[in-house]
């Protein structure tokens, strides 16, 4: 899957949830879920279930810990792709 596919796919899923709309417009691999877009702990879990549904993989507790930027969500998502 392409970096454009799988941003734009990323984008589709965080969108209901970030408080900062300036900063989801701006989003780029180094945008952090947290601190950059105001997402709540309780609508990370939401994001990751979210993840897990688009594209049909299963993440670990650990997988989940280190989902904390667009950067890392994509390594995960391509690692869980490619394995």
């Amino acid at each position: 899957m392409t970096k454009d596919i799988l941003i734009a796919k990323l984008k589709a899923i965080i969108a209901p949830y970030v408080q900062d709309e300036d900063a989801f417009k701006n989003l780029t691999e180094d945008t952090d879920f947290v601190k950059d877009l105001k997402i709540n702990s309780a609508n990370l879990v939401d994001i990751i279930l979210d993840i897990e549904d688009e594209f049909d993989i299963r993440l670990e507790n650990e997988d989940m810990e280190q989902m904390l930027d667009v950067k890392s969500a994509m390594q995960i998502i391509n690692s869980k792709l490619e394995g």
